[in-house]
C-alpha cells in the first residue's frame, strides 16, 4: 500500500502494511521484525497507530515498518511484520523536528535491545 510517503521525506521510510481481519496490538512503537516475500527477516520499528502528529484523531490507523539498514524496495511486495517489545506509546509531537528525534532516538533503542 502507497503512503503518503512522508516517512522517506523525514529520514525513515516505511512499509505501509495493509492488514484486515486481525487483532491489532494497542497502538504505539515497537521493536519488530519485517519478513519480505523472499523469506528474508530484518529488523524493523513498526508504528500502529493514526500518525497522531500529522492528523491529530481523525488518522486512519495503519501498520508502518521502517526497515533498520535496508534501502531496497518494497513496493508491491508481500511481507509479514511481526512486533515484539513496546518501545513506547503513539504519541503527537509539536513539530517535526520533535518527531524525527524522537524516531532516531527509538531505531538507537531497537538496535541496542537487539545487539543484547
Amino acid at each position: 500500500m502507497q503512503g503518503d510517503q512522508r516517512g522517506r521525506q523525514l529520514g525513515f521510510p516505511t512499509a505501509n502494511v495493509e492488514v484486515s481481519g486481525i487483532e491489532l496490538p494497542p497502538d504505539g512503537v515497537y521493536a519488530g521484525w519485517l519478513e519480505d516475500e523472499h523469506g528474508v527477516r530484518r529488523l524493523a520499528a513498526v508504528s500502529i497507530g493514526g500518525r497522531p502528529t500529522y492528523y491529530g484523531e481523525h488518522g486512519a490507523r495503519l501498520v508502518e515498518a521502517h526497515v533498520l539498514d535496508f534501502s531496497g524496495d518494497l513496493y508491491g511486495q508481500r511481507v509479514t511484520v511481526g512486533v515484539g517489545s513496546v518501545v513506547r506509546p503513539q504519541e503527537r509531537f509539536s513539530t517535526v523536528e520533535e518527531l524525527v528525534a524522537q524516531m532516531g532516538a527509538d531505531v538507537a533503542a531497537i538496535r541496542a535491545a537487539a545487539s543484547r
